[in-house]
């Protein structure tokens, strides 16, 4: 599970606007419970002896980080500098005219403020009067804001620009939300304004007007969230071990291996595993280890027989180790994993080493994907395994298969899936791809799999599955033809 999201727990939207009558400005006026949020500047729509008249409008938003913190302290999202936080905000389309070629800026609020109640977003006739519920002048009952239009750090922040007008909102804001959970700020989480930057609300033109769904939207997948996006993946060579190569570099020809040790169920660390936890490798006879520790070889570590092995997360463990071919090489091999302090061998594993393949022309990668643990029903409260059963297209099985009935899964080393809602195809959840490696696949000896939050969708919908491919030999990601269909209950 790479992805989290986080939805707003505060919106508001603050103007200094005229009222219809183009002579009180809406400066108490709050929309704290509006189901959209808007951003624009307004120039010269009055005139008087002091010049031409400017009008603004901006955005208030706060997120759970109560949650993150939770979160993290569960193991549910990882540390610092190993997961990114994205603000994403989607667009509300609206009968009026859409500002175009604009800049918003993102910044820290450095004073709390109240959501309020409000709902006029066209004459601004929900007025505070001093109690809950911020606008332009005071930050709700608690008093005003310092600076009218609200108070915002100058550091961090960030921007983001609109080109055409109707995009979306999506700014890596990581800086501001790990200062969030690591209490830096002395006035305390207080979420972020998004307003025109500077230049642009100074300046002698209109930019009218940009509006967002707010976190009250009756669509479920256009609130405005704080989404988490890390790489989670396992990649465990058990499924494509590989003799080393000359023709390889020195990283391709390592191969790592795991060691999950759950206990009654759950993933817990071996106790005393600090002690040292090494791997050697043997030959098999009989489907059990047999013969003299076999010789591990890597350009890093030099020659030797043993491996340590060093804990990935909780209960999770994993060595890297590179081994040549002899004359005849070896179809299969154990790996004996074993801890100090007098534990001993925790497991006997088993690889199938290949040499690596060569080819005289550019291969064709074709592949047909099974999803083989799918049910027809999942519930919004369950984290669910997916696993994948993988095989090329044109495969041509060997006596060995045809005699043991057994089917080889292939292991796609780089694999992404994406969710998409089967009633309007909409991409709730697309491949990342990106820096980020939210929705590529981990594999080990069964294949690959990912696993997925599923209160990150909307109940009573049904949804589908994408799986992508990519392909070195064309450098270019390829969408498999299958599609894994499934309801979402409570």
């Amino acid at each position: 599970m790479a992805i989290k999201r986080y939805v707003a727990n505060a919106d508001n939207t603050i103007t200094n606007a005229f009222e219809a009558n183009l002579t009180m400005r809406g400066t108490g006026s709050n929309m704290g419970a509006a189901d959209s949020l808007e951003v624009f500047s307004i120039y010269g729509q009055v005139s008087s002896s002091s010049g031409q008249s400017s009008e603004l409008s901006r955005i208030l938003i706060n997120f759970p980080v109560q949650d993150i913190v939770a979160d993290r302290a569960a193991g549910n999202i990882p540390g610092v500098g190993n997961v990114s936080f994205y603000l994403k905000m989607y667009n509300a389309e609206h009968p009026f005219t859409l500002a175009r070629d604009f800049t918003l800026a993102i910044s820290p609020i450095s004073q709390s403020w109240q959501e309020g109640s409000g709902l006029d977003m066209e004459e601004y006739k929900d007025l505070t009067y001093g109690g809950t519920g911020s606008n332009w002048m005071r930050r709700g009952s608690t008093g005003p804001w310092a600076n009218t239009g609200g108070n915002y750090l100058v550091n961090p922040s960030y921007t983001s620009h609109f080109r055409e007008g109707w995009e979306d909102l999506t700014v890596d804001i990581s800086t501001v939300v790990e200062d969030w959970v690591a209490g830096t700020y002395t006035s305390g989480n207080n979420g972020v304004g998004i307003r025109l930057i500077p230049g642009e609300e100074a300046a002698p033109r209109s930019y009218y007007t940009k509006k967002f769904f707010a976190r009250s939207s009756e669509f479920f997948f256009k609130r405005p969230v704080v989404e988490a996006r890390w790489d989670s993946r396992i990649q465990d060579n058990r499924c494509d071990f590989y003799y080393s190569s000359s023709l390889a570099p020195a990283a391709d020809n390592l191969n790592t291996l795991y060691y999950y040790n759950y206990i009654r169920g759950r993933l817990v660390d071996i106790p005393n595993a600090g002690a040292g936890l090494i791997v050697r490798m043997y030959s098999s006879s009989a489907g059990l280890p047999t013969g003299p520790m076999l010789r591990l070889y890597s350009p890093i570590d030099g020659i030797g027989y043993i491996t340590t092995a060093g804990r990935v997360s909780t209960g999770i463990y994993s060595a890297s180790l590179a081994m040549t071919a002899a004359a005849t090489p070896l179809t299969a091999l154990h790996d004996v994993w074993e801890v100090g302090s007098g534990i001993g061998e925790v497991l006997t594993g088993s690889v199938y080493p290949e040499l690596v393949p060569t080819y005289d022309s550019a291969p064709t990668f074709n592949y047909i994907t099974a999803l083989t643990n799918l049910r027809a029903n999942y519930s919004r409260e369950e984290t669910a395994r997916f696993r994948f059963f993988i095989r090329q297209r044109n495969w041509d099985p060997n006596m060995y298969v045809v005699a043991t009935n057994t089917i080889p899964n292939e292991c796609i080393a780089s694999a992404s899936y994406k969710v998409v809602r089967l009633t309007d195809e909409l991409n709730v959840i697309p491949y990342g791809t990106g820096s980020d490696l939210s929705t590529y696949m981990s594999y080990d000896v069964d294949g690959n799999y990912f696993d997925l939050d599923i209160s990150l969708l909307e109940a009573q919908y049904m949804y589908g599955i994408k799986a992508s491919y990519y392909n070195d030999s064309i450098g270019a990601w390829v969408e498999q033809p299958e599609i894994f269909k499934f309801r979402v209950e409570e």
